[in-house]
């Protein structure tokens, strides 16, 4: 099983981090929602170990879900939060407590013409996270940066 480490920086405006494989080589960045005390569709989820699953989504289609009983994650419940995915996305205010890949960091407009912090060519990186697992089950290691 492959083992993916998230590490992250929290923000008021969000959640931003790098993911790596557990050799340390960098896959992509990503986008969060700021923590918010674990707060069902408004915070990222916490710091700690999930199981990675693959995952078909009626709204996203093909992609990973998170896993962790132990941290009140689960993909269907009952649990405090579920289905947290990795899914394309460019900036937090399209995120509800899931977390999105992209190639770079970037600025970009939001809905109401203000620039705001956001990962660019998201549906690329994630096409490519995609490919490197292959379809296969994995481990995410979330922390800190």
């Amino acid at each position: 099983m492959r083992t993916l480490i998230l590490y992250r920086r929290l923000f008021a405006h969000g959640t931003f981090g790098v993911l790596c494989d557990e050799f340390g080589n960098e896959l992509c960045k990503t986008v969060e929602r700021p923590w918010l005390d674990n707060r069902k569709g408004e915070s990222c989820v916490p710091n700690g170990t999930y199981d990675l699953l693959p995952h078909q989504s009626p709204k996203f289609g093909k992609c990973y879900a998170l896993s962790s009983p132990e941290l009140g994650v689960t993909v269907y419940g009952p649990s405090l939060r579920t289905h947290i995915l990795i899914h394309p996305a460019n900036r937090v205010d399209q995120l509800q407590g899931c977390i999105a890949p992209g190639l770079e960091f970037g600025v970009l407009k939001n809905d109401e013409g203000k620039n705001v912090w956001a990962v660019l060519n998201s549906k690329t990186a994630f096409n490519q996270l995609l490919n490197w697992l292959n379809n296969e089950p994995a481990r995410l290691i979330i922390k800190a940066a």
